[in-house]
């Protein structure tokens, strides 16, 4: 390292000075105090523990608390009109389904509240950690599951079906199709429930729009228009349904702690794991949610690129917790390999 300096100086009387000023400005004179800085607090920590692992504790609930988003129920509208008003609507795997791409340049002020539209398309993210979890976009592993729903003739009638991770509400839709008992959907953002989901299940559920039956009819049913329809009256599969927003623990304590107590005997879920930080809450939200014989049926790519989760990695985070058991049912290898599994409980009939 070359040091200059404009004033004259008696080399004499002060190259001690300038030797200890050099070793103190060297890299390594740098590097030895930070490893001396980090031995200090080391020593520190281990003559308190309590200290340190108090302070541990403050900083990983500090951590958690930052990415904890509230539980909420939202309560379906009375007038049935609104909720679709404005609303452009287009066909996906033969459904009725809010049209996103107008969704992202409509949706603003007191309808997204979180703002996640506008964060999302100035961020050019489909994922915002933490604030917008993907629900404006339907993710091609939903294709891959419901084709699997007919293929494997998965049963849903008088089911208790739980959507997780929800966006369009696709899946609940179909177990709604196939005469399930009741569906749960939720999904990270109470933006994603009022402007996505909730319409497309009133969409699919009005006398004007597709009437519900069974999952074979949906080839021989009409296209829906792409104009705004109107939902005359409120049918009664409405009232087999609920719509929850936030984080999975917060929602499973809301359905834990209601009475009856909630469990469900399916629980379908469309590339949730894309990110490791979040298998543990996912693992606990199953554990606590699915009957004791229920089964699970989860679709992701093999790798998510950018963040690190995929289908093997979760699995073998599900092997190392010693709950659930798993079976890959199906694979699709075009493009980018993915994966449905099914999870079910180690002890489970």
């Amino acid at each position: 390292m070359d040091f200059r300096f404009d004033f004259a100086v008696d080399e004499n009387e002060n190259s001690e000075a300038d030797a200890q000023f050099l070793v103190l400005c060297s890299p390594e004179h740098k590097q030895e105090s930070r490893e001396k800085s980090r031995g200090t607090a080391d020593l520190a920590a281990k003559s308190s523990p309590k200290l340190a692992a108090a302070q541990h504790q403050d900083e990983a609930a500090l951590k958690k608390n930052l990415c904890v988003k509230a539980a909420k129920e939202h309560s379906i509208p009375r007038d049935l009109n609104k909720l679709l008003e404005n609303k452009v609507m287009e066909t996906v795997l033969d459904l009725s389904s809010v049209k996103l791409s107008v969704v992202e340049m409509t949706c603003s002020g007191d309808a997204d509240s979180e703002g996640i539209v506008s964060k999302s398309v100035s961020s050019h993210s489909d994922l915002i950690p933490g604030v917008y979890e993907g629900g404006l976009k339907i993710w091609e592993c939903t294709f891959d599951l419901v084709d699997y729903f007919s293929e494997a003739e998965i049963e849903f009638t008088n089911k208790t079906v739980l959507d997780l991770g929800c966006g369009a509400g696709l899946l609940g839709i179909v177990a709604l199709q196939g005469e399930a008992a009741r569906v749960h959907f939720q999904d990270y953002n109470s933006t994603v429930i009022d402007e996505i989901t909730l319409p497309n299940v009133v969409a699919n559920c009005t006398s004007e729009g597709r009437r519900m039956g069974s999952g074979k009819d949906r080839k021989a049913s009409k296209p829906p228009s792409k104009r705004p329809r109107k939902a005359e009256g409120s049918p009664d599969v409405l009232k087999r349904c609920r719509f929850f927003s936030g984080e999975w623990s917060q929602v499973s304590q809301l359905l834990l702690n209601s009475k009856p107590c909630l469990k469900y005997d399916l629980i379908l879920t469309s590339e949730t794991i894309y990110n490791p930080d979040y298998y543990s809450a996912l693992h606990d939200t199953l554990a606590q949610l699915l009957d004791r014989n229920g089964r699970v049926y989860l679709a992701s790519k093999v790798h998510y690129f950018g963040v690190g989760g995929g289908t093997y990695l979760f699995e073998k985070f599900i092997e190392d917790k010693k709950v659930f058991k798993t079976r890959m049912v199906k694979t699709i290898d075009q493009g980018l390999q993915r994966c449905i599994m099914e999870i079910t409980f180690k002890n489970s009939c």
